[in-house]
């Protein structure tokens, strides 16, 4: 085995970080931030009765989804599982068809016949939004197989968490993947939990971004809760794809505030873990102290966007509730024969 792929790697946080200015910076807060609100939104339209079936929220994560979306370019394709919400909203989607989608009315981006877990958005290149666990893997390394095909140099964000890495799906793409030298970002989203447990129990070994090794897939861990620092590994990986070196992981350590999804009370870990990320770890709180302190924004600032999103959520929340429900006759569009 190539000693050089399991030596463990990760991507220190930079004292300066390079190739964000202030004013990108501030546009991550910006957009970590109407992801967070748009899925406490989301939360309350669910829990008044509005939304139905299932619904994975992504509030802590936001800097992942944010931080690899300033590394990528335009037609870069991203596709995850059933958490799709901020993901979408990462690249570039209205809110008010997501939102649409959620309550399943005719303006949502699947026509309201999606809902939470089937979320697409192809004109943005967001593929989704997958219910089967770990089938987004296999899709996400056929587009990266499409992109080369047609001899273009866009790559594949395939998005999955800690759960889905344990999938024999999973493992069959990283072979023909590295097999074929394929522009394949695999990004593994390590919230610590695969729905109630943890993932000291549930996987033997816990360091994920191994786990492309036995295939000579490089792996990088990166601190997750940190926009800057996923940025910064998420460029060095798209160098990676793009010169043609094949794929690689990155295994983001994060965390997800509420439950696995909105059925699931969270019984599993103790209050006092929870608050400790919300305190000391929350991507958002952070990147604003630590641009406060660098005079690189004001509170000022900081409050503009605040409104600015509240505004944003509560315009695209109205306009979902104002959709109207799909006719009977689209039971029937859209739908495969044989």
């Amino acid at each position: 085995m190539n000693q050089a792929v399991m030596k463990k790697k990760t991507i220190a946080p930079s004292a300066t970080p390079q190739g964000l200015s202030a004013t990108e910076l501030l546009k991550c807060f910006r957009e970590m931030l109407l992801i967070r609100r748009f899925e406490e939104k989301a939360g309350q339209l669910y829990g008044m009765g509005l939304i139905g079936g299932f619904c994975h929220l992504y509030i802590g994560q936001e800097a992942v989804a944010i931080g690899m979306q300033h590394a990528i370019g335009k037609g870069d394709s991203v596709i995850t599982s059933y958490r799709d919400h901020g993901l979408m909203l990462a690249q570039g989607s209205d809110p008010k068809i997501i939102f649409a989608e959620l309550l399943g009315r005719i303006d949502g981006c699947s026509k309201g016949k999606g809902g939470s877990m089937h979320m697409f958005d192809t004109a943005n290149h967001f593929y989704g939004g997958h219910g089967i666990v770990g089938a987004q893997v296999s899709l996400g390394t056929g587009l990266a197989f499409a992109n080369q095909y047609r001899g273009t140099d866009r790559v594949s964000l395939t998005y999955f968490g800690d759960g889905s890495a344990n999938q024999g799906q999973v493992y069959e793409s990283f072979n023909m993947a590295k097999l074929w030298k394929l522009p394949c970002i695999y990004i593994i989203e390590n919230n610590e939990y695969a729905m109630g447990t943890s993932v000291k129990r549930s996987s033997s070994t816990t360091e994920l971004y191994q786990r492309g090794a036995s295939f000579g897939i490089p792996g990088v861990q990166v601190n997750g809760m940190s926009v800057t620092d996923v940025y910064e590994a998420g460029v060095k990986a798209v160098e990676h794809c793009r010169s043609g070196k094949g794929p690689i992981i990155l295994e983001m350590k994060t965390y997800r505030y509420r439950g696995h999804s909105m059925s699931d009370p969270a019984k599993y870990r103790t209050k006092e873990e929870v608050q400790d990320y919300k305190e000391n770890r929350d991507p958002i709180e952070k990147l604003k102290a630590r641009m406060i302190a660098d005079k690189q924004a004001k509170e000022a600032d900081f409050e503009k966007i605040e409104k600015e999103i509240k505004d944003i959520v509560n315009e695209a929340a109205e306009f979902s509730k104002n959709s109207p429900e799909p006719d009977a006759s689209e039971l029937w569009t859209d739908v495969y024969n044989v």
